[in-house]
């Protein structure tokens, strides 16, 4: 099994003091954390792309590329690119570059993207929103497999034998797919054979595991073999202590913070109480016994080889989450490598 760290670039008052960072100091500490998870050895690092309040992310591959910098091995996700926000020539000539500059490092997870103001932001309507999506990816495939390409499509100019530089380090470079419940994304990825990333933190694992289970159909109707379908599977939280009660409780004020702010902004509270939540959410909270042993359960249910943590200290000390990190790559990582097989991960 391999392992990354994806952060989302929350930029929200931290749930112990209260105290709310500069924006300056939020991304460098996003920075600090990827050069953190290559010293401890996880598989990657990701971040995501959000164009709405409370998110600092409407940039991947700015930062990615500031990682790079500073990085030499961890490979680089986004997560997610919003092909449907997004031109996708502008795009390709983003990745392309971050590509060249990191070594060809870049792997892609791709999906709509969520919230209603960033869809306003860029004039998106919940009715073309997966159409451009779905457009957005083809002609981004075409720009990354082609030196020359001719296109027409709905929602932007079309190209004749265009030439879109640089042209990729990495050929082919490999795309996920993100999805919490859409049919649509599963689809697309089973289509080109691409792997498939269930977000797989909002609810309780039934639904993700229903569309991963769907997503195999797909792959088998397309003609390729499900055993060949690569899967990754994220967490809604992460804490690891040797003790499962310290865990729990040093979780316990980045859940409340959590859950008062779903409870602001109106959202539907799916998991009350923390227990609860440790319990039937994808949340890694725990022993490292106990932790392993969920990842093994959810592995019964999913098949999938890559599992993502979230890279942000919340409201624990730079001490409390390295040490955390330190335990997982310790005592959790080894015995899931040893236990399931990851996909083909290029070396750097």
């Amino acid at each position: 099994m391999r392992f990354l760290l994806i952060t989302l670039i929350t930029h929200t008052p931290d749930p112990v003091t209260g105290e709310l960072a500069a924006p300056d100091a939020r991304l460098r500490e996003v920075v600090e954390n990827a050069e953190l998870a290559e010293e401890l050895g996880f598989d990657g690092y990701g971040v995501g792309e959000r164009h709405e309040r409370p998110f600092l992310s409407s940039s991947p591959p700015v930062v990615l590329s500031h990682i790079a910098a500073r990085t030499r091995r961890i490979r680089l996700f986004t997560a997610v690119t919003t092909l449907s926000l997004l031109d996708p020539v502008r795009a390709f000539e983003d990745y392309s570059m971050l590509d060249n500059l990191s070594g060809g490092r870049l792997e892609l997870i791709i999906g709509k993207g969520n919230g209603s103001a960033q869809r306003e932001l860029f004039d998106v309507t919940p009715e073309d929103q997966w159409d451009r999506n779905a457009e957005g990816y083809e002609l981004f495939r075409k720009l990354w497999q082609a030196d020359r390409v001719t296109w027409s499509g709905r929602f932007r100019p079309p190209l004749t034998a265009a030439e879109v530089w640089p042209r990729p380090l990495q050929q082919p470079i490999r795309i996920w797919h993100g999805s919490a419940t859409s049919r649509e994304s599963v689809e697309l990825a089973a289509k080109h054979g691409d792997p498939l990333f269930s977000a797989n933190v909002t609810n309780p694992i039934g639904p993700y595991a229903e569309l991963i289970r769907h997503y195999r159909e797909r792959w088998a109707f397309h003609g390729r073999d499900p055993v060949q379908a690569v899967v990754g599977a994220g967490t809604a939280g992460f804490h690891l202590a040797s003790r499962s009660q310290d865990a729990l409780e040093a979780y316990r004020p980045i859940f409340e913070a959590r859950l008062a702010l779903q409870r602001k902004l109106g959202q539907e509270v799916v998991f009350p109480t923390l227990e609860d939540f440790a319990e039937r959410s994808s949340a890694l909270i725990g022993s490292p016994a106990q932790v392993t042993e969920k990842v093994l359960r959810y592995h019964e249910q999913f098949g999938h080889g890559v599992t993502h943590l979230s890279a942000d200290r919340d409201g624990r000390t730079p001490q409390e989450h390295r040490a955390a990190l330190e335990l997982f790559q310790a005592e959790v990582a080894p015995a899931l490598r040893r236990a399931i097989a990851g996909p083909a991960w290029p070396s750097s």
